[in-house]
């Protein structure tokens, strides 16, 4: 899949990309000095599509756009980002 629809669900503090067979989701916190990652999920019937990298990316981004630490609690975005050591360069530190 090329470049999933990233929306930012601030209410649910939450990155959503909508699909036909399902919503994958990040859950995150952003306190005033991080971005805390707490939970990837995909449906199963949408796995291996990329959407996982795709939310990963765009929490990125969101760190990036606040200057904030990233805190990275979900497993799937740890392993994500030190495959990607480029995308975690880009925020100021990384916590894992």
């Amino acid at each position: 899949m090329t470049n999933p629809n990233v929306m930012n669900n601030d209410a649910r503090s939450r990155l959503e990309i909508t699909m036909p067979d399902g919503v994958a989701f990040l859950d995150y916190r952003l306190v005033p000095d991080r971005l805390v990652i707490v939970h990837t999920e995909v449906p199963e019937a949408l796995e291996g599509g990329g959407l996982g990298s795709a939310l990963v990316h765009a929490a990125v981004d969101l760190a990036v756009e606040h200057n904030v630490t990233l805190d990275v609690r979900c497993p799937f975005a740890r392993d994500w980002l030190t495959r990607h050591p480029d995308q975690a360069a880009r925020v100021a530190h990384v916590s894992t």
